[in-house]
């Protein structure tokens, strides 16, 4: 494929599928009764959007192919005349990796969709805004400058707002609103920050931002455009405390637009970040141990909101978040590699772990973990994917997710020469038990307890149709790709890692790991024990509380008060910065008010003209004198009995007014007739001439 007509391909045709797809079901639907054909219909629509995803997929793969190959012509692709600055995309190795891995989930989700909006109403609307989204996340992924970048940015920001609102019930709602809301304060902030690169630098071409900025001298300048990105690229990432519409809009949204909030849109934050690190501030100690600090805040906080929540997707939310940290402190830390492929691993295990909940959510109607206890106790197959995932969430030996977070792990050790890496590791451990704890609970309560209703039990074990062989497809080879990536982790993971290191700024290097050596095992050995102690003595006797009869129920007690975005965030947005702003402004206001009287009254006091006149002209004012005279003469002679007193040059000027607007009004209406009948004209000439 050529590499130009490729990228356009990748970049562009998801946006041409969505409009397919959504005008193949309103075609459907047009002339036809409300229920006439509707199987039909959505087979139509189901069909062909997976029918469409399968060439969008098939295409970045032999892209990357011919990429890797050295036979692809030229891969880079430029539109210059496309909203005014241009357009530019680029393929190297990590923008083909994760355009793969994009396409991929993509056509997973959109297979595992059908069954999911089986009986749901606006399901060619989510299709629609499904398709567009891949098409904007693959252009931020393909971007060659920061431009691109932030314009696909946005375009993506307001196309998966229509996944968190589908169900269109009020928490979706409102978690919507709080995932719009960050969006589009983040874009603003993103925005100011590339008005600041582009002028101190002179450009905002990716592969030239490194030696920009190495001949910047104004490094406090760059630090203002860095740190305003950082906040812009942060919100869609999930880093605190943007996060705050993490854990609500991944529950609120369906299962397949979660799974990928999770395994993909939170990475096209993370490539902003990854793009100001090694370009802007490459080895930047400073810069570095800001992010490793902001990581760890992350991934400890969201472990703590994982391990507190009672609800499935929510608990999968909070351990996105988590995860975030862990990349960020990569980052942070320049482990280019244990990045990278934490990267991918996060994205692939998301992928299972949420789709696998939306199995669970389509059975039960539930994600309430009381609820949904013990629906997967006869149900190997989907117990098998979710342990798969879980097992590579929490950094088990021979699971893709150990062989990264060792090597996270051995950054941070690396990184040295700082107060903080000693508290980053013992939060980076302690988060990884964290997330050993958070996930037990989660693998117990749905796929090993029982629950306490015997009869929903019951009809829990003797469900055996639970899913359709394509959802059972798209897990079962989603859990297969997991366990074999990380069964290889010299032949596959790090020959991944060391073709997406083709990336502006990074190194390639990266020395070959130990990963069972017992210095690495201690770690994932520590993060374990930890995690086992944690479910047993806190999650077990602090998170459960007793009810009549002895039974025990997992208790949500995580204290309300305590939420972020309606402790802090709301109050100040909504209510305390506007009041501030708003008296700002009134004094501002009333400042320039007084200031213009002040001068006025003083350095620019009006004053009259010499031979200024109240009103009228010299015609109304002589008339009005000359008038004004015989009155007064006629007053002291034959009207002296019956005097009269008016102002004959006031009422003169009046008459001259009243004259004037007279014939204003005339010409107006003249000129308004003229107009008519110039029209009554061009029309009998048009007539005369084609009749």
């Amino acid at each position: 494929m050529n590499g130009r007509l490729g990228l356009a391909w990748i970049v562009f045709f998801p946006f041409l599928a969505g409009i397919l797809v959504y005008g193949a079901e309103k075609a459907g639907k047009a002339g036809k009764p409300e229920g006439t054909c509707a199987a039909k219909r959505r087979n139509l629509r189901d069909f062909l959007a997976i029918g469409l995803m399968v060439p969008e997929f098939a295409g970045m793969v032999v892209l990357t192919l011919g990429m890797l190959r050295g036979r692809g012509g030229v891969f880079s692709l430029e539109l210059p005349l496309v909203c005014g600055q241009g357009l530019s995309f680029a393929l190297d190795g990590f923008r083909a990796v994760y355009g793969c891995v994009a396409a991929f989930l993509w056509m997973m989700v959109t297979v595992f969709s059908r069954e999911y909006f089986a009986r749901e109403e606006k399901c060619g609307r989510f299709y629609l805004f499904l398709l567009w989204t891949l098409g904007a996340v693959q252009g931020v992924f393909l971007s060659a400058d920061l431009y691109t970048t932030f314009l696909f940015f946005e375009i993506m920001s307001f196309t998966s707002y229509v996944w968190v609102v589908q169900e269109e019930t009020p928490g979706a709602m409102r978690a919507a609103d709080t995932y719009l809301a960050v969006a589009v304060l983040g874009g603003l902030v993103l925005l100011m920050g590339l008005f600041l690169l582009g002028h101190l630098l002179g450009t905002l071409e990716i592969n030239r931002l490194s030696g920009a900025a190495a001949a910047c001298g104004d490094k406090k300048m760059l630090y203002a455009a860095g740190g305003c990105m950082l906040f812009g690229f942060g919100a869609k990432a999930g880093a605190f405390p943007l996060h705050i519409w993490l854990p609500k809009a991944h529950p609120a949204a369906p299962a397949p637009g979660s799974a990928l909030l999770s395994g993909v849109l939170t990475k096209t934050g993370v490539y902003g970040i990854l793009i100001l690190s090694y370009t802007l501030f490459f080895r930047d100690r400073a810069w570095g141990n800001f992010l490793l600090l902001t990581g760890m805040i992350t991934m400890l906080g969201g472990a703590v909101l994982a391990l507190f929540s009672v609800d499935l997707k929510r608990t999968l939310a909070c351990s996105s978040m988590s995860q975030i940290g862990f990349i960020l402190a990569g980052i942070g830390t320049f482990s280019e590699r244990g990045t990278l492929l934490h990267m991918v691993n996060h994205s692939l295990i998301k992928l299972i772990l949420f789709l696998a909940a939306g199995v669970v959510y389509k059975n039960t109607h539930s994600l309430d973990l009381n609820r949904v206890r013990g629906f997967g106790r006869k149900k190997p197959l989907l117990m098998g994917v979710f342990l798969t995932g879980a097992l590579a969430l929490g950094g088990i030996p021979f699971f893709g997710g150990y062989i990264s977070k060792t090597l996270l792990h051995e950054g941070i050790l690396e990184w040295g020469g700082s107060g903080i890496t000693g508290a980053a590791e013992a939060v980076f451990l302690l988060s990884g038990g964290f997330t050993v704890a958070y996930m037990t609970k989660l693998f117990l309560a749905v796929f090993v307890e029982k629950n306490e209703d015997g009869q929903l039990q019951e009809a829990y074990d003797e469900k055996k149709r639970y899913w359709n062989p394509g959802t059972a497809f798209v897990l079962a080879v989603s859990a297969l790709l997991l366990l074999l990536w990380g069964a290889f982790p010299h032949g596959i993971m790090e020959k991944t890692a060391a073709v997406m290191q083709d990336f502006p700024g990074m190194t390639g290097e990266g020395h070959p790991a130990a990963y069972f050596s017992p210095e690495s095992i201690k770690g994932a050995l520590i993060s374990g024990c930890t995690g086992i102690a944690v479910y047993l003595l806190f999650v077990r006797t602090c998170l459960m509380r007793k009810k009549e009869g002895g039974s025990r129920e997992y208790a949500d007690r995580w204290p309300e008060w305590l939420d972020l975005e309606e402790l802090l965030c709301r109050p100040i947005l909504l209510k305390i910065l506007p009041a501030v702003l708003g008296v700002l402004c009134r004094i501002l206001d009333s400042a320039v008010d007084l200031t213009v009287v002040a001068l006025r009254k003083t350095l620019y006091r009006d004053s009259r003209l010499p031979h200024e006149r109240p009103e009228g002209n010299v015609l109304t004012e002589t008339l009005g004198r000359l008038m004004n005279a015989v009155q007064e003469l006629g007053n002291h002679t034959w009207r002296k009995g019956a005097p009269r007193h008016r102002d004959y040059v006031h009422l003169a000027a009046i008459k001259n007014e009243e004259i004037r607007e007279t014939n204003h009004i005339i010409r107006r209406s003249l000129s308004f007739g003229l107009l008519l009948v110039c029209i009554g004209l061009t029309l009998t000439l048009f007539y005369i001439i084609w009749w």
